[in-house]
Parts: structure tokens; C-alpha cells; sequence
């Protein structure tokens, strides 16, 4: 499998220290601002793209619900504006440029704010944050960067299918359960590579697998730092406290949280896998590196006597001097029972070692 190229895991805060609340620093490679607007209701719905401020003031006057989906945070200066439009809190327009945020839901007097995250991707570790700001009559959504999984949602909108013109309460939890339910895939994905490693690891044990082991770890421990939070974000809702959240829409808020512990119960239990298959392979290198010590022991143990006998042998006394000068140096056939003598001895241990089961 191909190795992934480092990414990003997290965004620092861009405002210096000490600088006022409220204070909009825009990320050096942030996106260029542009502004979709869906206007709908019961007698039709309309779709404009590349909007200006006054826009949005035109689809507010001409339609009773508007989604304002702001996609790009280079342009601070329009960012503010738009939130200004919708009474939108200074400290939440900082949390949404500064997109290094847990998802979470905060009430406001004039809305409810809503933090999410998306799937890590190829150009992003940490995966791209999607802030709502749910009111009476509006959704307003800020993106990172264009490309999303609201497709569907926008299809939902021009056709008139189901019920997503119940209210922006309900178009809210259309996209939470988008970007709960994108999880998945990549879940299935993961688990695929898992898969794969683990017959690998089995079968054949090599290095380059811990770091495809170590890369799927991270990108789970990632996913559950956006999950764990998503799942208290969704029970918030739950509660009822906010009154821009409708009893009706908190039905199929409990879908959601059911969806995030299943999402919570499938990374922890890709997460154990994943470090069994680090043990696993730890395992089988000691293993392995324990027969290739215990051949070379076994080895090194049959010549010692071997290597005993060969310097034993190898002294050179002159019998000439003395009888007890290694009278084998005179045997017409000395060398040939040498060897034979030091093959018998090979022979009987390891003999000796299959009967003890060592070999």
C-alpha cells in the first residue's frame, strides 16, 4: 500500500495574544469567499450562486426560509458581514475563521451555534469544520473550502421531496445527519485496510506495515476527536433547551445520536484492532527472531565439541621428543578416523536434540 504524505493535524489560533474578542485573522491558505443562497418555501424555492451581502437582505425579504452557505473564510471582512446580517456573536464568527473548534451547540438569544466536523481527507488530517447558526427563519452554514457531502440535501431542496421544508431546524439536522452519516464510508475504508494488514502480518511481516498500522491509528484517533464531541454536540440538542429546535425535529435528532455511537463503538474497536496487529507484529518479529537465535545456538553448540576436538588435534607435539607427544599424528589412517569420530559427534547431538524436541 502506498504511504501517505504528511498532513496537517491541527490549526493554530491565527489572532495574537492578547488581541480583543471578536478578532478575525483569516488562515493563510483559507479559501476565497463566495456565497450560495437557497431561498425557498411552500410556493417554490430558488437557488443563487456568487451573492453579495445585499442579496441575502433580498432573499430574506422575498422568501420565508433562507440556507446562506458561505464557502471560503479568506475574506473576513465579508465574513463579518454576513454574521452582522444575522445578529451572529462576535466570539462565535472568531470560532468560525478560527477552525480548529470540538463540535458543540451553544444558544443564543437569536440563534443556536453549531459546530461540526467533517471526514479527514487527502488534503487534511484534521478534516474540514462546517459551523451552522440555526434561527427562526435562517440557516446560515460556514465552510472551509468548497466540495461537501450536502449534495443530496440540496437535491431535497430543489425537488420538494420529504420534508425538508418543515423548517431551518429541520434543514439543520438534514445536514448534521450529511456529515454524521460521511463517516462512514471512511470507516469502511479503514477497516478494508485493516483487513489487509492483518492477513499481511500474518503471512509475511515486514516494517513498512507498523507505519501503515501507526497511519491508520492516527487517522481513527483523529475521527474520534471529532466523533466523541459530535455525539455530546447532538445530546445538547437533544435536551430541548433551545427553542429554535423543534420538538418534532428532536425525533430525528435520536437517529443522529445513534448514529454517533455506532461511529464511536466501530472506531474503538478498529482502534483495538489496530494495535493488536502492532502486537501481533511485534509478536511474530520476536518469534522469528527467536528461531533464527535458536538455529545459530543450535549450530554453534554442535561445532564447540568440534572445534575442541580440531584443537586438540591441531597442537603438533613431536612424538619424536616424547611416547605421550600425540601418538595419533602416527596412525596410517589418523585422519580419516578423525573426521569420521568428529561426524559421529555431530551425528549424536543432533540426535540428542530431536529426542529433547529442541529441533
Amino acid at each position: 500500500m502506498k504511504r501517505q504524505r504528511h498532513r496537517r493535524i491541527a490549526v493554530g489560533r491565527r489572532a495574537p495574544a492578547g488581541a480583543p474578542p471578536g478578532t478575525l485573522v483569516a488562515q493563510p491558505d483559507a479559501d476565497q469567499t463566495s456565497i450560495e443562497i437557497f431561498g425557498y418555501g411552500p410556493k417554490g424555492h430558488e437557488r443563487k450562486s456568487r451573492c453579495t451581502a445585499s442579496d441575502i437582505t433580498a432573499a430574506r425579504a422575498a422568501w420565508p426560509m433562507v440556507w446562506v452557505d458561505v464557502r471560503g473564510l479568506a475574506d473576513t471582512a465579508l465574513v463579518r458581514q454576513v454574521g452582522n446580517l444575522f445578529g451572529v456573536h462576535e466570539l462565535s464568527l472568531e470560532d468560525v475563521i478560527n477552525v480548529h473548534q470540538r463540535p458543540k451547540a451553544e444558544d443564543f438569544e437569536t440563534h443556536v451555534f453549531i459546530v461540526l466536523r467533517l471526514p479527514p481527507d487527502s488534503s487534511d488530517a484534521a478534516g474540514e469544520q462546517v459551523s451552522l447558526f440555526v434561527g427562526k427563519d435562517f440557516l446560515l452554514t460556514f465552510q472551509e473550502r468548497e466540495g461537501d457531502c450536502f449534495d443530496q440535501v440540496r437535491s431535497r431542496i430543489t425537488s420538494g421531496a420529504g420534508i425538508i421544508h418543515n423548517g431551518p431546524d429541520y434543514l439543520a439536522y438534514a445536514l448534521i445527519d450529511a456529515c454524521i452519516d460521511s463517516y462512514f464510508p471512511h470507516l469502511e475504508a479503514l477497516g478494508e485496510r485493516l483487513e489487509f494488514l492483518e492477513g499481511e502480518v500474518m503471512l509475511s511481516p515486514s516494517p513498512g506495515q507498523v507505519s501503515e498500522l501507526h497511519a491508520v491509528k492516527r487517522e481513527l484517533l483523529l475521527m474520534r476527536r471529532a466523533i466523541w464531541p459530535a455525539r455530546e454536540m447532538v445530546n445538547a440538542l437533544l435536551r430541548g433547551e433551545s427553542r429554535f429546535i423543534g420538538k418534532k425535529t428532536l425525533v430525528f435528532l435520536r437517529d443522529v445520536y445513534d448514529h454517533t455511537i455506532q461511529l464511536m463503538d466501530i472506531v474503538e474497536t478498529y482502534r483495538e484492532i489496530a494495535s493488536g496487529l502492532v502486537d501481533v507484529y511485534l509478536s511474530s518479529q520476536s518469534t522469528r527472531l527467536n528461531e533464527v537465535m535458536k538455529f545459530l545456538t543450535i549450530i554453534a553448540t554442535i561445532f564447540i565439541p568440534l572445534s575442541f576436538l580440531a584443537s586438540l588435534w591441531g597442537m603438533n607435539f613431536d612424538r619424536e621428543a616424547s611416547p605421550f607427544n600425540m601418538p595419533e599424528l602416527g596412525w596410517h589412517f589418523g585422519y580419516p578416523l578423525a573426521l569420521v569420530f568428529m561426524g559421529g559427534v555431530a551425528v549424536a547431538m543432533i540426535a540428542y536434540f530431536r529426542l529433547k524436541k529442541w529441533l
